[in-house]
């Protein structure tokens, strides 16, 4: 894909990617997108919280009045 490159390592594994800012921005929507997914899904094993314990931990450090 044009302005999109692969880094490899010595076995030419991808190892990571270099996207340039103008196709980046052009994709910009889409990537969002898939940050998105990826955060849900490395937090998809977390334990959730009560809203009110959370409510009451902003209120006790000032960060919700």
């Amino acid at each position: 894909m044009k302005g999109i490159t692969y880094l490899t390592d010595n076995r030419n594994n991808k190892v990571a990617v270099q996207i340039e800012i103008q196709t980046l921005k052009k994709y910009e929507e889409k990537i969002e997108e898939l940050l998105d997914i990826l955060i849900s899904e490395v937090r998809s094993n977390e334990k959730s919280k009560k809203w009110q314990n959370v409510k009451k931990s902003l209120r006790t450090k000032g960060k919700l009045d």
